[in-house]
């Protein structure tokens, strides 16, 4: 039951089944929107709550003129830009928590510098303004496409590109003297 249309026309007719399947399947998405705009780890889970039930109160209103993704990432991005407005928080202190399995091929050694490099770049990219880093984490993390990113942030075209133009050259530069080579 993935298919968008039925998933929708399930949830439209107050099936909690369904409902509770169109969340399992979004979470993700609807949880990096909102940690990479709020950054706080105690208002991400408010706020993807949130987020999803003014997904279930607004469902009768999709259309499919986008993808379901899409709608749902828009309702995302301007419940957290909201909130962050509201609060006034420009957070940095929140990361990524990586859950990484123990690779037997891996030493202890490489873990620990593999997790410290992840933590690091998160930390980057968390330092970087909130509309920088949310095009970023769209595009490279969620996969979405320029228009699709630009339907759910409403900015013009060229400023998608622009934003995420020079989310990648801050990154690139703040990155840079932590994984250069070391010479001899």
């Amino acid at each position: 039951m993935t298919d968008d249309v039925t998933l929708v026309s399930l949830v439209k007719k107050g099936n909690a089944v369904a409902f509770r399947q169109l969340v399992q399947l979004h979470e993700r998405l609807v949880f990096h929107m909102v940690h990479r705009i709020v950054n706080q780890p105690e208002d991400c889970e408010d706020i993807c709550q949130e987020v999803f039930m003014r997904v279930f109160q607004k469902i009768h209103l999709f259309n499919f003129q986008s993808k379901l993704s899409t709608w749902i990432a828009t309702i995302a991005y301007r419940t957290a830009i909201n909130y962050a407005r509201k609060e006034d928080k420009h957070q940095t202190d929140g990361l990524d928590k990586a859950v990484t399995l123990p690779n037997q091929e891996q030493s202890a050694l490489e873990q620990l510098e593999k997790k410290a490099a992840y933590s690091f770049i998160h930390e980057q990219v968390a330092l970087l303004p909130v509309h920088y880093r949310t095009v970023l984490t769209l595009y490279h993390l969620e996969e979405m496409s320029l228009q699709e990113i630009q339907k759910i942030t409403d900015m013009p075209l060229g400023t998608v590109k622009n934003y995420l133009f020079r989310a990648r050259k801050l990154l690139k530069e703040k990155l840079e003297p932590q994984f250069q080579p070391e010479r001899l």
